[in-house]
């Protein structure tokens, strides 16, 4: 099994190009899944049958394990059988019939137009040194907050960004997404703005050997962490007096509901979001459904009646 395990997991890594935190995620679920055949005397791909699978996840959901954390093991064993069947190891894919539980999707924290605008329009005057030199570090702070509500780029595609892929002359970003798909983004006059104040007034001075052509950079001249871009987040979440809790991915939360609320259409939504399912997308069409609610309430003569 353990071999077969390999096989898969190269697979994810070389052909079908996921991300290590993905591949390490199956990893994960597979090695106990494997673990548990082992315990039930099961040795070859043949003797696995689909009463295996569910008496696994039973004991996964007796255990605690949120759903979505089950989903998660069911959807690597699944895809595991398949690959198992596709690559001719065995005829039999003991996981076929299995549905994946229906999950309650969470709709996710978004924050309103109004909120979106005190949060870019903080003051943002921090000055930091180094060896003695200011350096502006808002501009850059600016430049990334703007970034991610102009393009709804996840933080991993912010940080990954390189300067060769700014296309701003056309008002365009280059993202480099999941599986290193690539997709071509608008972005809006007032973060290429912030973008050029950044690259020309900041960006040379943080700049050295080891930078590199990428776009945001750390006060030391390297890369931009994840907790970098969080810490900078919250700092600017703070000042605004902004009670929700806020991350990176609730920006780009934002930028598709927004998006949804002024009327663009669903498919261009995906296609800027990077999804590959339009079902991914589709969870903003419920938020945007209770703002056209709203907007009725509001604004419908019958109802303004009742005001």
């Amino acid at each position: 099994m353990k071999k077969f395990l390999t096989v898969f997991l190269n697979h994810l890594s070389l052909e079908r190009s996921l991300s290590p935190n993905t591949v390490e995620s199956y990893k994960i679920d597979l090695k106990r899944y494997i673990k548990f055949l082992g315990d039930e005397k099961v040795s070859s791909l043949e003797e696995i049958k689909e009463d295996h699978i569910t008496k696994l996840i039973g004991q996964l959901s007796r255990l605690g394990l949120k759903a979505t954390s089950i989903a998660r093991n069911l959807a690597a064993i699944k895809s595991f059988h398949k690959f198992l069947v596709r690559e001719g190891y065995t005829e039999s894919d003991p996981a076929g019939a299995l549905e994946s539980p229906k999950l309650w999707r969470k709709l996710p924290v978004v924050l309103d137009q109004h909120e979106m605008e005190r949060l870019l329009d903080q003051s943002m005057e921090d000055v930091y040194s180094k060896k003695g030199k200011p350096l502006p570090l808002h501009l850059r702070d600016k430049a990334i907050l703007e970034f991610l509500y102009a393009t709804g780029v996840r933080i991993s595609e912010l940080i990954g960004m390189k300067r060769k892929n700014l296309l701003m002359e056309v008002d365009l970003v280059r993202v480099i997404g999941k599986g290193q798909k690539e997709r071509i983004v608008p972005i809006g006059e007032k973060a290429i703005k912030s973008v050029e104040e950044y690259l020309s007034d900041l960006r040379p001075r943080l700049a050295n050997q080891n930078s590199q052509d990428v776009l945001f950079l750390n006060r030391r001249g390297g890369q931009l962490s994840r907790m970098g871009a969080w810490k900078i987040l919250r700092k600017y979440v703070n000042r605004a007096g902004i009670k929700k809790k806020v991350s990176p991915h609730t920006i780009r939360h934002s930028f598709a509901t927004h998006l949804l609320e002024g009327g663009a259409d669903l498919r261009a939504v995906q296609e800027m979001l990077g999804h590959a399912d339009i079902s991914t997308t589709q969870i903003y069409t419920h938020l945007d459904r209770e703002y056209l609610k709203e907007v009725h309430r509001t604004f419908h003569p019958r109802e303004k009646m009742k005001i």
